[in-house]
């Protein structure tokens, strides 16, 4: 039974080959082709190949590499593919010569279970043109090794699909090698050889090899003994028994963890709702300290005009004038003459500042307006705390919403995870359900060929006693005497 696939990366897994997408950003494609097809072809060992092209990589930037790997399309039917043998419980692993900008991030997004490829030696982001790895000197069949070891498993449990020469070690070495677009090297050494650039293709070449290994199991089951049978059944089926229960179990996480996820986004959706709350409050509150500001600035504009109309313009001017004066007098030398002139400027300015009064209605408006303008004032300060805190708390829920959004997300992905799984389960236990009624059918063939074989050997039994019977009768006639199990067998069969 195949339970692990392994596949190549490029060409198989992604339409096309990553070191010469590499190549073509840095003007070499034509160089690195070359050596790629004699490596693909059988003609040149893989660790010279890769060696030689990768020193040709020297000076290309981690980051374009990086950038032509986002942008490698996966094979048609890859995704889908994928899929559908997760589902089933296969084990999946990528091997490749290529890299691991390549191959880590396509191991995550098909949720492989296995990746191994080479390291592109890099100092402050720029190829060295040197490689280091796994499949530099060892084959894939050395890593494929590793790999089954792990899993406990042996190498007519693996199937693997590749395209080129360096393919050859892992392909030979499993239950079912796969040829996928392939070089002819490969191709004469697979047991499958696919044409078509459709990576769904494998799927039911994988399940046939599965079906034929089941009907063999079981033929081989049926032609032992009776008991023998009956006590593979009772194997199958304390086996059923098992992956029912592992089933259940998952089921139940998965319904622990649905609930978790849902009980999460209600919490979610409440804190959210408290934070638009709370954002909704301040955007409020902040429109009113707008309105008070509106009205404070308002109102100084109206005091400001009000002082200046009412003998305060005037009084600054004469109040600079003085200064000045008093200014001149402190820091110049001056002849005396000079001197009690500007004393005497000065001294008239401040009678005439003395002369000059407010209006008392103005500056009691003017009281009036300052005070008012105050309390716009103290209302702003009052709103803008208020509107702060709204702030605050609306930053505090949101925080809470996205710590609350990442636990819900972790329970939906570990919710998916225990569905998958329970789903991989079922299947199992689907198959292992119909191994049981093939069983069961042979065993009714064999129980009612048994009870044919049995009621056949009972007439014949029945049959040579009847004539038996009639011989001890006739004899009887003639005059001999008869034993107690003549007669009996005479009365069995009603000779008279």
């Amino acid at each position: 039974m195949i339970k692990l696939v392994v596949f190549d990366l490029d060409n198989v897994i992604i339409d096309g080959e990553a070191i010469d997408e590499i190549g073509k950003i840095m003007g070499i494609q034509d160089q690195i082709m070359e050596i790629t097809k004699k490596a693909m072809e059988g003609d040149l060992d893989f660790e010279t190949a890769i060696k030689e092209r990768v020193k040709l990589l020297k000076g290309a930037s981690i980051d374009e590499i990086s950038a032509v790997a986002e942008k490698m399309p996966l094979m048609n039917g890859a995704e889908k593919a994928i899929a559908e043998l997760k589902n089933k419980g296969y084990k999946l692993a990528v091997i490749s010569g290529s890299f691991e900008n390549f191959a880590n991030p396509i191991k995550e997004k098909l949720d492989l279970d296995y990746a191994y490829s080479n390291k592109l030696d890099e100092k402050e982001g720029i190829i060295t043109g040197k490689v280091t790895g796994p499949l530099v000197k060892d084959s894939k069949y050395d890593v494929l090794c590793r790999i089954i070891e792990e899993e406990g498993i042996s190498l007519e449990e693996c199937a693997a699909v590749g395209d080129g020469a360096n393919d050859i070690s892992m392909l030979k070495a499993v239950k079912l090698g796969i040829a996928f677009n392939a070089k002819p090297a490969l191709i004469e050494i697979a047991d499958v050889s696919i044409e078509n650039q459709d990576l769904t293709e494998i799927i039911p070449v994988i399940d046939k090899i599965n079906a034929e290994e089941k009907e063999k199991a079981i033929t081989s089951i049926m032609e032992g003994t009776m008991d023998n049978a009956l006590e593979k059944k009772d194997e199958y089926e304390k086996f059923l028994s098992e992956i029912s229960k592992e089933r259940d179990e998952l089921n139940q996480k998965a319904k622990k963890y649905r609930k978790l996820r849902d009980e999460l986004n209600n919490s979610l959706k409440e804190n959210l709702n408290t934070a638009i709350k709370f954002r909704d409050e301040r955007n409020k509150t902040n429109q009113e300290v707008e309105k008070y500001k509106k009205l404070r600035d308002k109102a100084n504009e109206k005091l400001k005009k009000m002082e200046w109309s009412s003998g305060r313009k005037e009084r600054f001017k004469i109040e600079n004038e003085i200064k000045k004066i008093d200014k001149i007098i402190e820091t110049r030398v001056l002849d005396i003459k000079k001197e009690n002139q500007l004393v005497k400027d000065a001294n008239e300015l401040r009678k005439k500042l003395i002369d000059i009064k407010e209006d008392e209605k103005v500056h009691e408006k003017a009281q009036e307006l300052k005070k008012t303008s105050e309390d716009y004032h103290a209302q702003v300060v009052e709103l803008s705390e208020k509107a702060q805190e709204s702030h605050e708390k609306m930053l505090e829920y949101f925080r809470k919403t996205d710590e609350i959004r990442s636990q819900a997300d972790e329970a939906h992905k570990k919710f998916v995870e225990c569905k998958n799984s329970a789903s991989q389960k079922h299947e199992q236990f689907k198959s292992v359900l119909g191994d049981i009624h093939k069983i069961n059918k042979k065993l009714g063939g064999l129980k009612s060929r048994r009870r044919d074989m049995e009621s056949r050997t009972s007439r014949k039994k029945n049959q040579e006693e009847k004539e038996r019977a009639e011989e001890i009768y006739r004899r009887f006639k003639e005059g001999k005497k008869l034993s107690t199990d003549e007669l009996l067998l005479l009365q069995k069969h009603q000779v008279f």
